[in-house]
């Protein structure tokens, strides 16, 4: 396990270390040679310096999971999954409740009354939603006709309500709701009944094109009513759930949540008999697939994907998920000044760390220049000018103008008798492809007179007492399934009070802020593409954050598993998840 992940639509946050991302997807197909070709997209190839045969990037609405019908696969079964470290919040919209397998779980326990296809777009679930358009554009209202079945473990049905507790809770006019992000729910006006209490009538106070990703997943008005249970009704605990499954047994002595059919879902049967979750450290997880103990492991890693793809039951898949791995920078101590941190960002040396994590791994790891964009998305463009670009003698002008002294080759600068000293933070059960990272970052910034400790802290310990709280001076951790954009506007806004949203750098300023919420109120995507790259090339400038590549997903599955895979952009049905007869 490295840092956290943040996941799609509900801002998601993953270690760097490999449980995968259920994203974006094209199969790489073993060959008997071990070349790997993308179905499917581009063919070409490249040999790089570590002998590892490179595919082309998979396309952006590319999927590998092997689909098959209802017909040809078995009812019952289990599905065995890594879990990355014990959930302890479970509601998703509150701030310590993004961590990305926890969202995942409770968009198959929850009402998602979108899915997501695998070009992006959102389509209306019909076991949830019959209907939900856009009858007005002056005001922007969203008109949502409700399946009447459609109803919660208490035995209420799905209504306006439910959609109403949420808008309430999220929409940051009440500050004892510790909310992960208010982005679109502060744009809202009013939440009512429209014809009848399944009809639901929203109205927005400024236009929001994204207005699909909200109430994704959809949370009990009973559940979140207060501020009380919104922030503590839901920890160690799932108190009402309403769609296909629900939680079988939450046992943290033995780190293992079973998600197990609802016996009384409305929608077609699930095919699986129940999934299993288990805790296990990223070192862990390549050896527990190959002991037949979990069904499928990243093989995103040099040392992973060469046990992995000499096993004879697992089949590797690729895709082009909406995923990031990124440098981010602290706000305290000497990571308060602007200047150090455009220091480091002059002093680290991106496409060399792009060839240590990529050794080994036969997709290319591309360079990324954006913080909200991925490179095969439209409009992405690279924004990162100067502040992305190895200049180790502007890093070294940088330090001096903020009163960090040169005090000679290999020796930290000073300032005021201190040494300037830095922490980069990573767990301890961290995948050596991001100790490899940090360490090679630490001999760059030495070149700068920057000292670079690497702490290791416990692995149940990253999120809650280093990374949600700001402390450190560098961490590395990915977000996923951050689109559309709007959707990644938490990890920049300007903190409130004691809430920092998902922005953990606490770093932000008011032209950013302004130019994201702008963007995101912008319904022409063109206009709004612009406005995100005014705002990305501002962050860069703010030393926010280093984005170093868009990490593909390269996974093992083991053979049979049906309807499951690499998704690309693309959500899983999970009823659908099984294996082949």
């Amino acid at each position: 396990m490295d840092a956290l992940t943040r996941r799609r639509h509900q801002l998601t946050r993953r270690p760097t270390s490999d449980r995968p991302a259920h994203a974006l997807t094209r199969s790489l197909v073993l060959a008997t040679a071990l070349v790997l070709s993308v179905t499917a997209c581009s063919s070409s190839t490249s040999k790089s310096t570590d002998g590892a045969t490179r595919s082309a990037q998979p396309r952006a609405d590319a999927q590998d999971i092997n689909p098959q019908p209802l017909e040809r696969v078995k009812d019952g079964g289990e599905l065995r999954s890594p879990l990355q470290q014990w959930i302890t919040q479970w509601n998703p919209l509150q701030v310590d409740g993004t961590y990305g397998d926890s969202v995942e779980i409770m968009k198959m326990i929850e009402p998602s009354i979108f899915r997501v296809d695998a070009t992006g777009t959102y389509q209306p679930v019909p076991d949830f939603l019959v209907s939900a358009t856009v009858v007005s554009t002056a005001p922007q209202v969203v008109l949502y006709k409700l399946n009447p079945k459609a109803k919660w473990s208490d035995g209420k049905p799905l209504s306006y309500l439910d959609f109403k507790a949420q808008w309430q809770a999220a929409s940051g006019k009440d500050t004892a709701f510790n909310v992960a992000t208010t982005a679109g729910y502060d744009q809202i006006g009013d939440v009512a009944q429209g014809a009848d209490a399944s009809e639901v009538r929203v109205t927005f106070d400024k236009p929001y094109a994204d207005w699909q990703t909200l109430f994704y997943p959809l949370l009990p008005a009973a559940g979140i009513g207060t501020a009380d249970d919104f922030n503590k009704g839901w920890v160690e605990k799932v108190p009402i759930t309403g769609n296909a499954f629900k939680i079988g047994a939450l046992d943290k002595s033995a780190q293992t949540v079973t998600v197990v059919p609802d016996p009384n879902w409305w929608g077609t049967k699930p095919k699986l008999d129940k999934f299993t979750y288990r805790v296990l450290s990223s070192s862990a997880i390549t050896q527990s697939f190959l002991n037949n103990e979990i069904d499928y492991a990243s093989a995103g890693r040099a040392d992973s994907y060469s046990q992995l793809k000499a096993d004879p039951n697992a089949v590797i898949r690729s895709a082009s998920p909406w995923d990031e791995v990124h440098i981010a920078f602290g706000s305290n101590g000497p990571m308060a000044d602007q200047k150090v941190r455009q220091a480091l960002e002059k002093a680290i040396d991106r496409p060399s760390l792009i060839k240590v994590v990529n050794k080994g791994v036969p997709v290319d790891f591309p360079l990324l220049g954006n913080h909200i964009l991925m490179t095969n998305q439209v409009g992405y463009q690279d924004n990162s000018g100067q502040w992305g670009k190895l200049d180790l003698a502007g890093a070294k002008q940088l330090l001096s103008d903020a009163g960090w002294q040169d005090a000679g080759a290999g020796q930290p600068r000073t300032k005021d008798g201190r040494p300037l000293e830095l922490h980069f933070i990573l767990a301890q059960g961290t995948s050596q492809q991001s100790v490899d990272l940090a360490t090679a970052t630490q001999n760059m910034l030495l070149q700068a007179g920057v000292k670079l400790d690497i702490d290791r802290v416990p692995d149940n310990d990253i999120n809650e007492k280093y990374i949600n709280v700001g402390k450190f001076d560098l961490a590395t951790w990915r977000n996923t399934g951050s689109f559309p954009p709007s959707t990644t506007v938490p990890l920049f806004e300007e903190p409130v009070g004691d809430n920092v949203f998902a922005n953990y750098s606490k770093l932000s300023t008011p032209e950013i802020d302004g130019l994201l919420k702008q963007a995101a109120a912008t319904l022409d995507p063109v206009a709004a593409a612009k406005l995100y790259n005014q705002a990305d090339a501002k962050i860069w400038e703010l030393g926010h954050s280093l984005e170093i590549y868009q990490r593909p997903q390269v996974t093992a599955y083991r053979k049979g598993l049906a309807n499951f895979g690499a998704t690309g952009l693309a959500d899983t049905d999970y009823t659908k998840v099984g294996w082949e007869k």
